[in-house]
């Protein structure tokens, strides 16, 4: 995949990420939230209040429905770039 386009920019390298313990994949810098939309993750977190599916809605991190845990951290996977050998965990 490395020089195709993706989600707007060149592909330069494929880097290697987890999520939930799965091995994935995904261009370097490209926002966690749409590498993961890209493999058909749409589930990344669980409501607080009735625990049903959220996921990424806006993409522009404002409405904070892609949140993800990092190294402990709670941030928005759309606002996060992706680098090899990122870890993430759903929030639950």
């Amino acid at each position: 995949m490395a020089g195709d386009l993706r989600i707007g920019f060149a592909c330069k390298r494929m880097v290697s990420f987890r999520f939930d313990g799965e091995t994935l994949t995904a261009c370097e810098g490209e926002m966690l939230a749409s590498a993961l939309y890209a493999q058909g993750r749409r589930t990344l977190r669980t409501s607080r209040d009735d625990g049903g599916p959220r996921g990424a809605f806006c993409f522009m991190g404002v409405c904070q429905e892609c949140v993800v845990s990092i190294d402990g951290r709670l941030t928005e996977a759309c606002r996060t770039p992706v680098h090899d050998g990122l870890v993430v965990e759903s929030v639950r």
